[in-house]
Protein backbone atom coordinates (compact mmCIF):
# COMPACT_ATOMS: atom_id res chain seq x y z
CA UNK A 1 0.00 0.00 0.00
CA UNK A 2 1.22 3.49 -0.77
CA UNK A 3 3.09 5.31 1.99
CA UNK A 4 0.70 8.27 1.90
CA UNK A 5 -2.15 6.06 3.14
CA UNK A 6 -0.27 5.57 6.41
CA UNK A 7 -0.48 9.33 7.07
CA UNK A 8 -4.24 9.58 6.62
CA UNK A 9 -6.25 9.79 9.85
CA UNK A 10 -9.44 11.57 8.71
CA UNK A 11 -11.51 11.80 5.49
CA UNK A 12 -9.07 12.76 2.74
CA UNK A 13 -9.80 13.31 -0.94
CA UNK A 14 -7.42 11.36 -3.16
CA UNK A 15 -6.73 12.50 -6.73
CA UNK A 16 -5.37 10.23 -9.43
CA UNK A 17 -3.53 12.80 -11.55
CA UNK A 18 -2.87 10.35 -14.38
CA UNK A 19 -6.60 9.65 -14.81
CA UNK A 20 -7.56 13.33 -14.60
CA UNK A 21 -4.89 14.33 -17.14
CA UNK A 22 -6.12 11.63 -19.52
CA UNK A 23 -9.72 12.87 -19.15
CA UNK A 24 -8.62 16.41 -19.99
CA UNK A 25 -6.59 15.30 -22.99
CA UNK A 26 -9.42 13.19 -24.41
CA UNK A 27 -12.02 15.97 -24.22
CA UNK A 28 -9.63 18.64 -25.53
CA UNK A 29 -8.66 16.48 -28.49
CA UNK A 30 -12.28 15.72 -29.32
CA UNK A 31 -13.14 19.43 -29.27
CA UNK A 32 -10.15 20.24 -31.48
CA UNK A 33 -11.11 17.52 -33.95
CA UNK A 34 -14.61 19.02 -34.25
CA UNK A 35 -13.23 22.54 -34.61
CA UNK A 36 -15.07 23.93 -31.58
CA UNK A 37 -13.83 26.10 -28.72
CA UNK A 38 -13.08 24.18 -25.54
CA UNK A 39 -14.20 26.32 -22.58
CA UNK A 40 -14.18 23.84 -19.66
CA UNK A 41 -16.15 24.53 -16.52
CA UNK A 42 -13.75 24.88 -13.60
CA UNK A 43 -16.38 24.57 -10.84
CA UNK A 44 -15.58 20.85 -10.51
CA UNK A 45 -11.92 21.14 -9.51
CA UNK A 46 -11.79 24.81 -8.34
CA UNK A 47 -7.99 24.62 -8.34
CA UNK A 48 -5.42 26.88 -9.99
CA UNK A 49 -2.97 23.98 -10.14
CA UNK A 50 -5.42 21.63 -11.84
CA UNK A 51 -6.27 24.52 -14.16
CA UNK A 52 -2.68 24.48 -15.39
CA UNK A 53 -3.17 20.93 -16.62
CA UNK A 54 -5.73 22.34 -19.06
CA UNK A 55 -3.27 24.93 -20.39
CA UNK A 56 -1.04 22.08 -21.50
CA UNK A 57 -3.75 21.20 -24.03
CA UNK A 58 -4.19 24.72 -25.35
CA UNK A 59 -7.11 25.84 -23.18
CA UNK A 60 -7.37 29.63 -23.08
CA UNK A 61 -11.02 30.25 -22.21
CA UNK A 62 -12.80 28.91 -19.13
CA UNK A 63 -16.19 28.76 -17.45
CA UNK A 64 -16.89 29.36 -13.75
CA UNK A 65 -20.02 29.46 -11.62
CA UNK A 66 -19.54 32.55 -9.46
CA UNK A 67 -17.95 35.98 -9.26
CA UNK A 68 -15.59 34.72 -6.55
CA UNK A 69 -14.45 31.88 -8.78
CA UNK A 70 -13.89 34.30 -11.66
CA UNK A 71 -11.79 36.53 -9.40
CA UNK A 72 -9.75 33.54 -8.21
CA UNK A 73 -8.91 32.30 -11.69
CA UNK A 74 -8.35 35.81 -13.05
CA UNK A 75 -5.74 36.22 -10.31
CA UNK A 76 -4.06 33.09 -11.71
CA UNK A 77 -3.76 34.39 -15.25
CA UNK A 78 -7.01 33.38 -16.95
CA UNK A 79 -8.27 36.34 -18.97
CA UNK A 80 -11.34 35.04 -20.85
CA UNK A 81 -13.96 33.86 -18.37
CA UNK A 82 -17.67 33.07 -18.63
CA UNK A 83 -19.70 33.14 -15.43
CA UNK A 84 -22.28 30.51 -16.36
CA UNK A 85 -24.89 31.56 -13.83
CA UNK A 86 -27.63 34.16 -14.39
CA UNK A 87 -26.02 37.55 -13.71
CA UNK A 88 -26.81 38.51 -10.13
CA UNK A 89 -27.30 42.28 -10.20
CA UNK A 90 -26.38 42.52 -6.50
CA UNK A 91 -22.84 41.57 -7.55
CA UNK A 92 -22.37 44.56 -9.84
CA UNK A 93 -19.28 45.63 -7.89
CA UNK A 94 -17.63 42.33 -8.76
CA UNK A 95 -18.53 42.69 -12.43
CA UNK A 96 -17.06 46.19 -12.46
CA UNK A 97 -13.88 44.94 -10.83
CA UNK A 98 -13.41 42.12 -13.34
CA UNK A 99 -14.52 43.74 -16.60
CA UNK A 100 -11.48 46.05 -17.06
CA UNK A 101 -9.06 43.20 -16.30
CA UNK A 102 -10.36 40.32 -18.44
CA UNK A 103 -12.77 39.47 -21.21
CA UNK A 104 -15.80 38.92 -18.99
CA UNK A 105 -18.79 36.98 -20.31
CA UNK A 106 -22.09 37.20 -18.42
CA UNK A 107 -25.33 35.26 -18.69
CA UNK A 108 -28.68 37.03 -19.05
CA UNK A 109 -32.28 35.97 -19.59
CA UNK A 110 -34.40 38.92 -18.45
CA UNK A 111 -34.89 42.51 -19.71
CA UNK A 112 -34.60 43.76 -16.12
CA UNK A 113 -31.05 42.39 -15.81
CA UNK A 114 -30.02 43.79 -19.19
CA UNK A 115 -31.36 47.24 -18.27
CA UNK A 116 -29.56 47.19 -14.92
CA UNK A 117 -26.25 46.15 -16.48
CA UNK A 118 -26.52 48.85 -19.13
CA UNK A 119 -27.04 51.45 -16.42
CA UNK A 120 -24.52 50.27 -13.80
CA UNK A 121 -21.63 48.65 -15.68
CA UNK A 122 -18.53 50.83 -15.90
CA UNK A 123 -16.90 48.78 -18.67
CA UNK A 124 -18.29 46.75 -21.53
CA UNK A 125 -18.84 42.99 -21.23
CA UNK A 126 -19.95 40.19 -23.53
CA UNK A 127 -23.31 38.61 -22.77
CA UNK A 128 -24.86 35.28 -23.65
CA UNK A 129 -28.59 34.67 -23.59
CA UNK A 130 -29.45 31.60 -21.53
CA UNK A 131 -31.73 29.18 -23.37
CA UNK A 132 -33.80 26.40 -21.80
CA UNK A 133 -33.75 23.41 -24.16
CA UNK A 134 -35.64 21.09 -21.83
CA UNK A 135 -33.95 21.05 -18.43
CA UNK A 136 -36.42 23.62 -17.06
CA UNK A 137 -34.08 25.07 -14.47
CA UNK A 138 -33.63 28.55 -15.92
CA UNK A 139 -33.37 30.33 -19.24
CA UNK A 140 -35.71 31.48 -22.00
CA UNK A 141 -37.63 28.49 -23.40
CA UNK A 142 -36.15 27.69 -26.79
CA UNK A 143 -39.49 28.09 -28.54
CA UNK A 144 -40.36 31.47 -26.93
CA UNK A 145 -39.38 33.34 -30.07
CA UNK A 146 -40.76 36.74 -29.13
CA UNK A 147 -39.01 36.80 -25.75
CA UNK A 148 -35.72 35.77 -27.34
CA UNK A 149 -35.94 38.32 -30.15
CA UNK A 150 -36.91 41.16 -27.79
CA UNK A 151 -34.09 40.44 -25.38
CA UNK A 152 -31.54 40.18 -28.18
CA UNK A 153 -32.76 43.50 -29.61
CA UNK A 154 -32.43 45.11 -26.18
CA UNK A 155 -28.84 43.89 -25.95
CA UNK A 156 -28.06 45.11 -29.45
CA UNK A 157 -29.05 48.68 -28.56
CA UNK A 158 -26.88 48.68 -25.43
CA UNK A 159 -23.57 50.51 -25.34
CA UNK A 160 -22.14 48.38 -22.54
CA UNK A 161 -23.25 44.90 -23.64
CA UNK A 162 -21.83 42.99 -26.57
CA UNK A 163 -24.04 40.15 -27.77
CA UNK A 164 -22.00 36.92 -27.93
CA UNK A 165 -24.60 34.26 -28.61
CA UNK A 166 -26.83 31.61 -27.04
CA UNK A 167 -25.84 29.35 -24.16
CA UNK A 168 -27.52 26.32 -22.64
CA UNK A 169 -26.97 23.52 -20.14
CA UNK A 170 -28.88 20.37 -21.03
CA UNK A 171 -28.87 19.08 -17.47
CA UNK A 172 -31.70 16.66 -18.20
CA UNK A 173 -29.07 14.29 -19.63
CA UNK A 174 -28.38 13.43 -15.99
CA UNK A 175 -31.83 11.85 -15.83
CA UNK A 176 -31.37 9.77 -18.97
CA UNK A 177 -31.66 6.00 -18.75
CA UNK A 178 -29.24 5.04 -21.52
CA UNK A 179 -26.37 6.28 -23.66
CA UNK A 180 -28.74 6.38 -26.63
CA UNK A 181 -31.09 8.69 -24.71
CA UNK A 182 -28.16 10.99 -23.89
CA UNK A 183 -27.21 11.08 -27.57
CA UNK A 184 -30.81 11.91 -28.44
CA UNK A 185 -30.92 14.79 -25.94
CA UNK A 186 -27.59 16.11 -27.21
CA UNK A 187 -28.83 16.07 -30.80
CA UNK A 188 -32.12 17.67 -29.79
CA UNK A 189 -30.19 20.35 -27.89
CA UNK A 190 -28.18 21.23 -30.98
CA UNK A 191 -31.29 21.39 -33.15
CA UNK A 192 -33.15 23.62 -30.70
CA UNK A 193 -30.19 25.95 -30.27
CA UNK A 194 -29.73 26.14 -34.03
CA UNK A 195 -33.42 27.03 -34.42
CA UNK A 196 -32.93 29.90 -31.94
CA UNK A 197 -29.82 31.10 -33.79
CA UNK A 198 -31.63 30.94 -37.13
CA UNK A 199 -34.43 33.06 -35.70
CA UNK A 200 -32.02 35.81 -34.69
CA UNK A 201 -30.20 35.69 -38.01
CA UNK A 202 -33.48 36.47 -39.73
CA UNK A 203 -33.42 39.74 -37.80
CA UNK A 204 -29.92 40.69 -38.94
CA UNK A 205 -27.92 39.23 -36.05
CA UNK A 206 -24.93 38.24 -38.14
CA UNK A 207 -22.87 36.27 -35.64
CA UNK A 208 -24.80 34.07 -33.23
CA UNK A 209 -22.58 31.60 -31.41
CA UNK A 210 -23.91 28.45 -29.73
CA UNK A 211 -22.48 27.18 -26.45
CA UNK A 212 -23.42 23.82 -24.87
CA UNK A 213 -21.99 22.17 -21.85
CA UNK A 214 -23.22 19.07 -19.99
CA UNK A 215 -20.69 16.32 -19.26
CA UNK A 216 -22.88 13.33 -20.26
CA UNK A 217 -23.68 14.84 -23.66
CA UNK A 218 -20.12 15.99 -24.33
CA UNK A 219 -18.64 12.69 -23.16
CA UNK A 220 -20.87 10.44 -25.24
CA UNK A 221 -21.15 12.55 -28.39
CA UNK A 222 -18.66 11.47 -31.02
CA UNK A 223 -18.36 15.00 -32.45
CA UNK A 224 -19.61 18.53 -31.80
CA UNK A 225 -20.43 19.82 -35.26
CA UNK A 226 -23.20 22.42 -35.17
CA UNK A 227 -22.04 24.29 -32.06
CA UNK A 228 -19.26 26.80 -31.44
CA UNK A 229 -18.08 25.86 -27.96
CA UNK A 230 -18.45 23.17 -25.31
CA UNK A 231 -18.32 23.74 -21.52
CA UNK A 232 -18.22 20.35 -19.72
CA UNK A 233 -16.83 20.35 -16.19
CA UNK A 234 -17.44 17.13 -14.25
CA UNK A 235 -15.54 15.08 -16.86
CA UNK A 236 -12.20 16.07 -15.33
CA UNK A 237 -12.85 13.70 -12.40
CA UNK A 238 -16.15 11.96 -13.29
CA UNK A 239 -17.95 10.08 -10.48
CA UNK A 240 -20.42 7.30 -9.72
CA UNK A 241 -23.36 9.17 -11.26
CA UNK A 242 -21.49 9.48 -14.56
CA UNK A 243 -20.43 5.84 -14.44
CA UNK A 244 -24.00 4.67 -13.91
CA UNK A 245 -25.13 6.88 -16.81
CA UNK A 246 -22.49 5.32 -19.04
CA UNK A 247 -20.65 8.62 -19.53
CA UNK A 248 -17.34 7.14 -18.39
CA UNK A 249 -15.59 3.93 -17.49
CA UNK A 250 -14.76 3.27 -13.84
CA UNK A 251 -11.08 3.67 -14.80
CA UNK A 252 -11.81 7.32 -15.61
CA UNK A 253 -13.09 8.17 -12.11
CA UNK A 254 -10.19 10.25 -10.78
CA UNK A 255 -11.15 11.06 -7.16
CA UNK A 256 -11.92 8.91 -4.12
CA UNK A 257 -12.50 9.83 -0.49
CA UNK A 258 -10.27 7.83 1.86
CA UNK A 259 -12.17 7.16 5.10
CA UNK A 260 -11.16 5.42 8.34
CA UNK A 261 -13.32 2.52 9.53
CA UNK A 262 -14.48 3.31 13.08
CA UNK A 263 -16.97 0.51 13.85
CA UNK A 264 -18.30 -2.84 12.62
CA UNK A 265 -21.77 -4.34 13.09
CA UNK A 266 -21.74 -7.99 12.08
CA UNK A 267 -25.44 -8.53 12.72
CA UNK A 268 -26.27 -5.97 10.04
CA UNK A 269 -23.29 -6.52 7.75
CA UNK A 270 -22.38 -2.87 8.11
CA UNK A 271 -19.19 -0.87 8.53
CA UNK A 272 -19.21 2.62 9.98
CA UNK A 273 -16.76 5.07 8.45
CA UNK A 274 -15.55 8.52 9.41
CA UNK A 275 -16.93 10.21 6.34
CA UNK A 276 -20.37 11.80 6.25
CA UNK A 277 -22.50 14.43 4.62
CA UNK A 278 -20.02 17.20 5.37
CA UNK A 279 -17.42 15.33 3.32
CA UNK A 280 -19.32 13.60 0.52
CA UNK A 281 -22.47 15.77 0.46
CA UNK A 282 -25.81 14.00 0.66
CA UNK A 283 -26.14 13.71 -3.10
CA UNK A 284 -27.38 10.22 -3.92
CA UNK A 285 -28.41 8.13 -6.87
CA UNK A 286 -30.27 4.90 -7.54
CA UNK A 287 -27.96 2.21 -8.86
CA UNK A 288 -28.75 -0.53 -11.34
CA UNK A 289 -30.30 -2.64 -8.58
CA UNK A 290 -32.67 0.14 -7.56
CA UNK A 291 -30.82 0.91 -4.31
CA UNK A 292 -30.28 4.48 -3.14
CA UNK A 293 -26.52 4.90 -2.73
CA UNK A 294 -24.20 7.71 -1.63
CA UNK A 295 -21.10 6.22 -3.27
CA UNK A 296 -19.38 2.90 -3.92
CA UNK A 297 -16.72 1.60 -1.54
CA UNK A 298 -13.47 0.33 -3.06
CA UNK A 299 -10.26 -1.04 -1.61
CA UNK A 300 -7.07 1.01 -1.51
CA UNK A 301 -4.00 -0.59 -3.07
CA UNK A 302 -0.54 0.24 -4.39
CA UNK A 303 -2.02 1.65 -7.60
CA UNK A 304 -4.57 3.84 -5.82
CA UNK A 305 -7.85 2.03 -5.51
CA UNK A 306 -9.48 -1.10 -6.84
CA UNK A 307 -12.52 -1.93 -8.92
CA UNK A 308 -16.15 -1.28 -8.08
CA UNK A 309 -18.08 -4.09 -6.44
CA UNK A 310 -21.79 -3.12 -6.36
CA UNK A 311 -22.21 -5.15 -3.13
CA UNK A 312 -20.13 -2.54 -1.27
CA UNK A 313 -21.80 0.86 -1.06
CA UNK A 314 -22.58 3.75 1.28
CA UNK A 315 -26.23 3.29 2.20
CA UNK A 316 -26.72 6.36 4.41
CA UNK A 317 -24.93 9.45 5.71
CA UNK A 318 -25.24 11.69 8.72
CA UNK A 319 -23.00 14.64 9.45
CA UNK A 320 -19.79 12.72 10.22
CA UNK A 321 -20.88 9.08 9.87
CA UNK A 322 -21.19 6.92 6.80
CA UNK A 323 -22.88 3.51 6.85
CA UNK A 324 -21.39 0.97 4.46
CA UNK A 325 -23.35 -2.08 3.37
CA UNK A 326 -20.99 -4.87 2.35
CA UNK A 327 -20.69 -8.55 1.57
CA UNK A 328 -19.33 -11.09 4.07
CA UNK A 329 -15.85 -11.37 2.55
CA UNK A 330 -15.10 -7.65 2.62
CA UNK A 331 -16.67 -7.26 6.06
CA UNK A 332 -14.50 -9.99 7.58
CA UNK A 333 -11.19 -8.75 6.17
CA UNK A 334 -11.81 -5.08 7.02
CA UNK A 335 -10.70 -4.08 10.49
CA UNK A 336 -11.42 -1.08 12.67
CA UNK A 337 -8.72 1.47 11.87
CA UNK A 338 -8.39 0.39 8.23
CA UNK A 339 -8.94 2.84 5.41
CA UNK A 340 -11.49 2.32 2.69
CA UNK A 341 -12.20 4.63 -0.22
CA UNK A 342 -15.54 5.97 -1.37
CA UNK A 343 -16.08 6.88 -5.01
CA UNK A 344 -18.41 9.87 -4.65
CA UNK A 345 -21.81 10.13 -6.24
CA UNK A 346 -21.12 13.72 -7.29
CA UNK A 347 -17.46 14.74 -7.37
CA UNK A 348 -18.19 18.47 -7.79
CA UNK A 349 -19.92 18.67 -4.41
CA UNK A 350 -17.33 16.50 -2.66
CA UNK A 351 -14.48 18.70 -3.92
CA UNK A 352 -16.35 21.82 -2.83
CA UNK A 353 -16.68 20.40 0.69
CA UNK A 354 -13.19 18.95 1.08
CA UNK A 355 -11.25 21.99 -0.27
CA UNK A 356 -8.09 20.03 -1.08
CA UNK A 357 -6.73 16.88 -2.71
CA UNK A 358 -3.79 14.62 -2.07
CA UNK A 359 -2.36 13.11 -5.24
CA UNK A 360 -1.33 9.47 -5.22
CA UNK A 361 2.32 10.54 -4.96
CA UNK A 362 1.56 12.54 -1.82
CA UNK A 363 1.32 16.11 -3.14
CA UNK A 364 -1.27 18.42 -1.57
CA UNK A 365 -3.38 20.53 -3.93
CA UNK A 366 -5.66 23.15 -2.46
CA UNK A 367 -8.75 24.61 -4.08
CA UNK A 368 -10.07 28.16 -3.88
CA UNK A 369 -11.37 29.39 -0.55
CA UNK A 370 -14.52 31.47 -0.24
Amino acid sequence: MREIFQRIHKPTLLLDQIRAAANIRQMAEKAKKSGVRFRPHFKTHQSAEVGEWFRQHGTKEITVSSVEMAQYFAAHGWDDITIAFPANIREIAGFNELAPQIKLNLLVESPETVAFLQQKLQSSVSVWIKIDVGYHRTGIPWDSHRRLKNLAEQIRTSEKLKFAGLLTHAGHTYHARSRDEIRKIFQETKERMQACADLLRRFAFEKVQISVGDTPGCSIAEAFFGVDEIRPGNFVFFDVSQWLLGSCSEEQIAVALACPVVAKHEDRGELVIFGGGIHLSKENVFDNSGRRIFGYVVELNKDGWGKINPDRYVSSLSQEHGIVKTNDDFFQKTNIGDLVAVLPTHSCLTVNLMKQFITLDGKEIRVMSR
